[in-house]
């Protein structure tokens, strides 16, 4: 796993995992701040399919890697096999982020925050609205826990309904909101898209390499949503295409990876990025494709 020539005697390795990974900007962002800090470490990716996540995070502790971030389809089934669990990310269900303090694995979960910032900087207004997500997976229980101090209703749109509807109670049993999980057929999202404020991808469908996908329909948009699209591998998607072809306001997914990664590097770390930089750094490469 660590047959890497980058990686020096002493040098502190931290990763990313997912499958697939090979969309990941992780890698871009973390090594250019740590470069600029003149730090000892390294960022590597690594793809670990499902059935190997145990045994890869055993070896995590073995090879004493110091950082993890953990991307689809990781962010729930991962915390079985951590030490300790941040108590945000336990009511979550999910975590993003694990750090190695003596071969105990700590598990936070930072995408709530990124994403909530995030919306917030691009100046969306969520108090008392009604959000729709499509998915729910680690992502979309992240972000609907951060927003859910804030607005009015959220509905839940998952390929398989039943994920939907255990999202929904869990928003409605631990956070006292008006919660409803909705199967994602074409049906469901035209009356749904009707009704709501603000729609929030949380699913892999338009992310690179399949760029040409979109998880609803062109004619079932309106311009007066806002759509945000957690994807930053297109930077702009097939959704944020189309959204803004009808005259919606859209955000992509690049602040709040951006924010995530820049809380879990400061944890890791105990430095603050230049998160300026990390941003230039995806754009420069996610342009050039």
């Amino acid at each position: 796993m660590l047959n890497n020539p980058q990686i020096k005697e002493g040098t502190k390795v931290l990763c990313v995992i997912g499958h697939p990974i090979e969309h990941s900007m992780s890698p871009v962002m973390h090594n250019a701040a740590l470069k600029e800090l003149a730090l000892d470490y390294i960022y590597l990716a690594f793809d670990v399919p499902p059935r190997a996540l145990e045994t890869t995070v055993l070896g995590f502790k073995k090879h004493d890697i110091k950082g993890i971030n953990i991307t689809i389809p990781h962010k729930e089934t991962i915390m079985q096999y951590l030490d300790q669990i941040d108590p945000l990310a336990k009511n979550i269900g999910a975590v993003n982020t694990v750090k190695n303090i003596n071969g105990i694995l700590i598990g936070r979960n930072t995408d709530a925050y990124g994403a909530k910032k995030a919306l917030i900087d691009a100046g969306c207004i969520i108090r008392d609205k009604k959000i729709l997500i499509l998915g729910a997976g680690g992502a979309a229980r992240a972000i609907s826990f951060a927003l859910s101090e804030n607005i009015a209703e959220i509905i839940v749109c998952n390929r398989t309904e039943r994920r939907a509807i255990e999202l929904a109670k869990d928003l409605s049993d631990k956070m006292n909101i008006a919660a409803t999980g909705k199967d994602m057929s074409k049906e469901t999202l035209k009356t749904l898209t009707n009704d709501a404020d603000i729609v929030i991808n949380t699913t892999p469908i338009g992310m690179y390499p399949v760029v040409k996908k979109s998880p609803i329909p062109k004619e079932l948009l309106n311009d007066h949503l806002f759509v945000y699209d957690i994807i930053y591998n297109p930077i702009k998607t097939q959704f944020l295409k189309d959204a803004t072809e009808i005259g919606c306001k859209t955000l992509n997914g690049i602040d709040m990876f951006i924010n995530q990664g820049a809380l879990a590097f400061e944890w890791w770390t105990d430095k603050k990025p230049n998160t300026i930089l990390m941003k230039e750094k995806i754009i420069e490469i996610l342009g050039k494709k």
